[in-house]
């Protein structure tokens, strides 16, 4: 039973570092303790004494914490509340986490106070609190990263009593965010605002798992790293505060005076409260067009799926109102399939096929008229482009920023050396500050560009190639600037010698870029990679001119070498961008720079993105997001409405992978006969159908990619029309040498409803061959620490795991490395679910990647789709689709298959 701590019984130490000698200084920590103090101290909430919530800012030494904490800790008899915000510093050698103090550096640890310590003073038996939480605000990133701290589960796991429970900002393979000019960090401002204003629908006490759903809500909606959290027993059951928003605790307005009694008047019925509800977290990354979040490794990162910003399903906090959710979500599904249906024929028969290119433009607005197509084209200039979005960006510095909606949206006010050709409709690759595509030498490891003339700041000044070089030089300061992508890094500086810019001030700088004249820039790459324009496509390759770089502040207020440059931007809230009126046309040949104006309104309410997009007030979701039931409902049923729909693919594919090191996965017929066994259909059913799901997918590799072949079906699944072949998968077990089957389990990630319906379908499949599998639903928050941890896979025994998967850029590299590449797999966050160790798929990989040709790099990334297919390691469901709405008053508008929604950079907007 949740009880409410007695405050007289209990004790707060809230410990915070802003300022450093040496690290990057986050002042919205000091600010977290004085609202968490406020929030604890408050007596309508929890009403600690004020003389039991002790501050400790700015500790001098390891010895202060610890003595402070020795002094704290034994007064309490019922709870124990620790907490701390800061940089987190990680031990190369061991991975123990650190906590900066204001002296500290990740040069010297031994100035930083180990988290070991921290845990064993609040687990010494001497301690009397019946109950234990500790509460983490850092990153555990490998190294100290501004606005970014570290968060780890051992009080958990090593607790010796019940009643522990940990909450922290991130998982351990990811980034907490501090956003500049926010009053608290992310992490905390959350926190604080729940424990203050309450949560609507909560229970009438807020315990530690309320909190943490609420949280992980909260900040997947904003697209904000994603907490996690450990509880012993009892310690989810700790509450901390009333809940301000629960009818009980509510203020009560002014009762009027008694009148007369008379007899009722016949009320109507009540009408059923409708309206969209909050979508569900993405457990891997804030949301991403082409790829999800991700942790610095030597891969490339493992990233957040576009769900992270769409309603794969939705859920309250509480736990009662999840299960209630999620079953209204699953109805409301089969309604959407069912009562639609005769809506959806209508937009199927009104698809226009596309293989990819423009067969000219379209004037009238149809169903998915977008996709293939440019939809009124040669729109006019003016007007303000209105996006709206439930996410902010994870930085508009180009540098820090990974998201893809933010790549594709950064091109308004940067530019690259080389970008994806609005005119292909594909992924073909032209040049944007560079004259030409890049002049290769050298074996495929020099890359020389001349820069365009005219190219200018927004002060009219000429962008340089020492910009550009400068610009991608702060991806090596990560102790300033946090996020961001490594693929720049691994091909020019594999050994991590470079120090940055910051710490570098010698004229030479990275050694493997050179500039030998404003207009000339070459790049020296110590090992031949064939996709190192794909890279330099990206938004992290964009130029930063040195004078105006306000370092961890840059994100604020980027400096423009774009159409368009920043008039004002309130984080969280809006942002407004007007004209460049130094940008020069003539030297640009990618952005028409339609519009007047382009202003983004950030929201929450991912309810308020629909209303706002059927109101007329805006004209498009900024991140990738998908409709919600509000949305579905009113668009699809609506024939005017339903001409401004588009359902193009997102570039992922969703599967299943066979960890190899459950038995008896590692068995290849055991593996065929999962894949003959299940019912795609079935599959393409539970994660929303062919319209609102994706197309059933015959092999992993999705379209878009060199090397993808769609009429490539080993299983016959389209031939099939997704149905099992029991015959074949009964044949398979046999040759297994389990011919009555066999006993697995499927691991599924708890926050993604349609994922659960999917792995439920694949358990009632497998059963009609004897294949018994039992679904086992874990916190998908720790994705990267349970079904990324081989070691944690083969003791839980996950003999299969439920996935997404999409790359960063539209190549093979990017799709395969990750998930099948034997030298790419860490002990944790590894995305090579089934444990793939060919040396025959190593040796393609290292051909492909090396080959500049990418239709010959295609040929091997092909043979390595034919090889993952006949040696069964993964089965894949659908190529994920996502219903978008675009207002009809755009112009030029298209799908983009390299940005995984509309080319941005090419809308105009007309009438008023």
């Amino acid at each position: 039973m949740t009880i409410l701590p007695d405050p007289a019984a209990s004790q707060a130490l809230l410990i915070g570092v802003h300022d450093y000698e040496s690290l990057a200084a986050l002042p919205a920590v000091g600010r977290n303790l004085a609202g968490l103090t406020r929030a604890f101290t408050d007596p309508d909430l929890w009403g600690l004494p004020p003389t039991h919530c002790v501050e400790l800012p700015q500790p001098s030494s390891a010895q202060d914490v610890l003595d402070t904490l020795s002094s704290v800790a034994p007064r309490a008899t019922d709870t124990l509340v620790v907490y701390y915000a800061g940089h987190g510093l990680i031990d190369p050698h061991s991975d123990e986490l650190y906590l900066a103090l204001p002296g500290s550096d990740q040069e010297r640890l031994y100035s930083a106070l180990p988290f070991e310590w921290v845990r064993r003073a609040i687990l010494d038996p001497r301690i009397g609190a019946r109950h234990k939480v500790v509460i983490l605000d850092c990153c555990y990133s490998g190294r100290a990263l501004m606005g970014g701290m570290s968060g780890t589960t051992q009080v958990v796991d090593h607790a010796l009593i019940d009643g522990t429970s940990l909450m922290a900002a991130s998982a351990k393979t990811r980034k907490a965010l501090s956003p500049p000019g926010e009053e608290f960090t992310a992490f905390t401002g959350e926190l604080i605002t729940a424990l203050t204003e309450g949560i609507v629908d909560g229970p009438s006490l807020l315990d530690m798992q309320t909190l943490y759903r609420h949280l992980y809500i909260t900040l997947a909606a904003k697209s904000r790293p994603l907490p996690q959290q450990g509880n012993r027993n009892t310690g989810g059951l700790i509450a901390l505060a009333r809940n301000r928003a629960h009818p009980t605790h509510r203020p009560q307005p002014p009762q009027p005076s008694p009148k007369p009694r008379t007899a009722p008047k016949p009320q109507p019925s009540p009408k059923p409260r409708t309206g969209p509800t909050p979508p569900a977290p993405s457990p891997d990354r804030t949301p991403d067009a082409r790829g999800e979040e991700h942790p610095q490794t030597a891969a490339p990162r493992q990233h957040a799926t576009p769900e992270a910003a769409r309603t794969d399903g939705q859920r309250y906090s509480g736990r009662s109102a999840s299960v209630r959710t999620r079953t209204i979500a699953v109805v409301s599904a089969a309604l959407l399939v069912a009562g639609l249906s005769t809506t959806l024929a209508l937009l199927n028969g009104s698809q226009r096929e596309s293989d990819g290119k423009s067969k000219g433009g379209v004037t009238e607005a149809t169903y998915n008229a977008a996709v293939g197509h440019v939809l009124k084209p040669g729109g006019k200039k003016g007007g303000t482009l209105k996006f709206i979005s439930v996410a902010d960006a994870d930085s508009w510095d180009p540098q820090r920023g990974y998201y893809g909606f933010v790549g594709n949206f950064a091109r308004y006010y940067t530019r690259q050396l080389v970008t994806y050709d609005p005119e292909s409709k594909g992924t073909e690759l032209t040049p944007d500050l560079a004259t030409t595509r890049a002049r290769i030498s050298n074996h495929g490891r020099t890359y020389s560009y001349t820069l365009r003339k005219g190219a200018t700041w927004e002060d009219g000044s000429p962008v340089t190639s020492k910009d550009i070089k400068y610009g991608i030089e702060r991806l090596w300061a990560p102790d300033v600037i946090s996020g961001g992508p490594s693929y720049l890094q691994q091909v020019l500086d594999p050994d991590g010698t470079y120090r940055g810019p910051y710490k570098d001030t010698s004229p030479t700088g990275l050694k493997a870029i050179e500039t030998p004249n404003p207009r000339t820039i070459v790049f020296k790459l110590p090992q031949a990679n064939g996709d190192f324009e794909q890279m330099l496509a990206m938004m992290a390759a964009s130029p930063v001119k040195r004078s105006q770089d306000t370092k961890a502040k840059y994100g604020l207020r980027p400096f423009s070498s774009g159409p368009y440059k920043f008039r004002s931007y309130s984080p969280g809230r809006s942002l407004e961008l007007v004209r460049n009126p130094h940008w020069k046309p003539l030297s640009d040949p990618i952005r028409k720079a339609l519009p007047e104006k382009i202003s983004v309104t950030v929201t929450n309410n991912p309810g308020s993105v629909d209303a706002a997009l059927l109101k007329g007030s805006h004209h498009l979701a900024l991140s990738p997001y998908k409709l919600g039931p509000l949305g579905r409902t009113g668009m699809l049923s609506d024939s005017e409405r339903n001409k401004n729909l588009d359902t193009p693919r997102s570039g992922f594919v969703r599967y299943a992978g066979f960890p190899q090191a459950v038995k008896p996965m590692g068995n290849v017929h055991c593996r065929r006969a999962v894949v003959h066994a299940a019912d795609r259909r079935n599959l393409q059913t539970a994660l929303g159908g062919g319209v609102m799901g994706g197309d059933l997918a015959p092999n992993l590799l999705p379209p878009g990619i060199k090397g993808a072949d769609p009429t490539f079906d080993p299983y016959g699944v389209r031939k099939n029309g997704g149905k099992p072949n029991v015959a074949k998968a009964r044949a398979e077990l046999k040759a297994c040498g389990r011919p009555d089957g066999f006993s697995t389990r499927i691991a599924v990630r708890n926050d993604r409803p349609p994922e659960v319906d999917a792995a439920e379908s694949l358990q009632s499949a497998l059963a009609k061959v004897g294949i018994k599998a039992k679904v086992e639903q874990f916190d998908g928050a720790r994705s990267p620490d349970i079904v990324g941890a081989p070691a944690e896979v083969k003791r839980r025994g996950y003999g299969i795991v439920i996935a997404s998967w999409g790359a960063d850029f539209p190549t093979g590299q990017a799709f395969w490395r990750p998930l099948v590449d034997s030298r790419l797999r860490p002990p944790s966050g590894s995305s090579n679910l089934a444990g793939v160790d060919s040396p025959d798929i190593d040796k393609l990989l290292a051909k492909a990647i090396a080959e500049p040709d990418p239709d010959k790099a295609g040929e091997a990334y092909e043979q390595i789709n034919h090889k993952v297919a006949d040696n069964a390691y993964y089965l894949p469901f659908v190529y994920d689709k996502y219903v978008s709405w675009r207002s009809p008053r755009l112009t030029d508008v298209h799908v983009s298959p390299a940005y995984g929604g509309y080319d941005y950079a090419r809308l105009g907007v007309s009438g008023t």
